[in-house]
């Protein structure tokens, strides 16, 4: 997540600290300035990858109930089967619960991957979807290895919007072994340039300029900044400082120009787009307090890839439904989900729909998964447990193929029939998709080449 922050005490007269100006926006952890941001994704390399292609990953973290959702077994005994019926789509085969109708519509947009199965040691840790591996293996994030991958696109927005870390407590405490010291969506060794943008951060406003400077007065700055510039090329011939010219220049740049703030500023979209994905939602039987479904962060998602971000994480609502447990934990699972489902399947259907509608369904990606699925069997609180030996992903878009099921889990929905995929084939098919070899190699910390995944082979139905 990046954190911004300025004390500096030397101001100009018109109360700018000159630390403020020089950092021009500042987008960065720990005093990075924009500018320092750019050239360190410079100095990361990567061969430039001009798309327009992305990915939107929707991680419904907690862990979300494959056999309430999108694999129900309305056959099994009553301690397996749940309370929900499943309901015929407009494709033969894809069914899906009675509570997410609109997708029922578009399910000839979708391909539903029901034989997932995740690592064992998984408790709540969303590093697997994330990165492909779990928390011990200290793995970059999709995301960031995107953004490094195409250390080339001019655009001024982020590579990597993650609009979850301030509001997700399974994506800001995910990882509860003691040797697990980072968060799912962690760069780790692709670097810091690379970390996801948060907007429900401050970082938003530090994409516009600071308060009293209008853009007249950042061309005289700008103009003061060159003067400085060329007095030091005067005083230093080397290299280095006429190198750092073209980052300042794209700092600069970046900061008088309206396009990034624009594409996250929801006002602009017309009244009829913002009803199509509703309201954001107080959640009353969430068992964290104060839960509450943003809708709006699907509309901004579709406007960040529309804007050309190349990867959009969201973790909207919890997921956790153990059952009725704690005074905190209001409602059984069923109960839970009866409230939750009706707004995922409103969002999710605005999002592709939005897509469709807009041509972009073949340039973008959506995938909606959680860290595992729910126990088959019901537990004593009405709830349902941590199940990693099968779970399903919702695959939509990119010119993939849809309408279709893909895989298959026995009849209690314990384990996966036959073959087994695993997030490395999911995360495969989107680096694919994205034009990136799932075999590159990146130099971890202590130099050594690492492959991006172990087992590189794509979800074959899909592609």
């Amino acid at each position: 997540m990046l954190h911004f922050s300025s004390k500096a005490q030397n101001q100009f007269c018109d109360g700018i600290s000159r630390r403020d100006f020089l950092k021009a926006g500042a987008l960065g952890l720990s005093g990075l300035s924009l500018a320092d941001l750019l050239r360190l994704r410079a100095q990361a390399g990567g061969t430039p990858k001009p798309s327009r292609k992305s990915v939107i990953m929707i991680c419904l973290a907690g862990a979300p109930s494959h056999l309430d959702m999108y694999d129900l077994k309305p056959d099994a005994p009553a301690e397996y089967r749940g309370e929900f019926r499943p309901i015929r789509t407009n494709v033969s085969g894809l069914d899906l619960c009675e509570l997410m109708p609109l997708q029922a519509k578009i399910a000839d947009k979708l391909a539903l991957v029901r034989n997932l199965r995740f690592d064992a040691r998984s408790f709540h840790e969303l590093h697997e979807v994330c990165t492909g591996f779990s928390a011990v293996a200290r793995r970059p994030a999709f995301g960031s290895v995107v953004s490094r991958l195409r250390s080339g696109d001019r655009s001024p927005l982020p590579r990597y919007v993650s609009p979850n870390l301030s509001d997700n407590i399974y994506l800001r405490l995910s990882g509860n072994g003691p040797d697990v010291s980072h968060a799912p969506e962690d760069p780790s060794y692709v670097g810091v340039a690379h970390q996801p943008f948060d907007p429900s951060g401050p970082g938003l406003e530090n994409l516009t300029l600071a308060r009293g400077i209008t853009l007249e007065r950042l061309a005289d700055r700008r103009a003061l900044l060159q003067a400085f510039d060329g007095l030091s090329r005067d005083l230093d011939r080397g290299a280095q400082m006429s190198g750092m010219d073209p980052f300042t220049a794209r700092a600069l740049e970046i900061i008088s120009s309206p396009a990034a703030r624009d594409a996250f500023d929801l006002s602009k979209e017309p009244t009829r787009v913002r009803d199509l994905y509703g309201p954001d939602v107080r959640n009353r039987f969430s068992y964290l307090p104060n839960w509450t479904w943003f809708s709006s962060k699907f509309l901004l998602a579709r406007r960040l890839v529309e804007a050309g971000v190349p990867v959009v994480t969201l973790a909207p609502g919890a997921w956790d439904h153990h059952g009725l447990i704690t005074p905190q934990h209001r409602g059984n699972i069923f109960a839970q989900l009866r409230e939750l489902l009706p707004w995922l399947d409103r969002s999710l259907y605005a999002l592709l729909t939005d897509l469709h509608a807009r041509g972009l369904d073949q340039d973008v990606v959506v995938v909606v998964w959680g860290e595992f699925g729910r126990s088959p069997r019901i537990n004593r609180y009405a709830g349902r447990d941590h199940w990693p030996a099968a779970g399903f992903a919702l695959v939509a878009g990119g010119g993939l193929r849809m309408g279709q099921v893909i895989g298959a889990t026995d009849a209690r929905g314990e384990k996966p029939n036959g073959r087994a995929y695993t997030p490395q084939n999911i995360l495969a098919t989107l680096y694919r998709f994205l034009g990136i070899d799932p075999a590159t190699t990146l130099p971890d910390h202590n130099g050594r080449p690492m492959h991006l995944l172990d087992d590189r082979e794509p979800i074959s139905e899909l592609t």
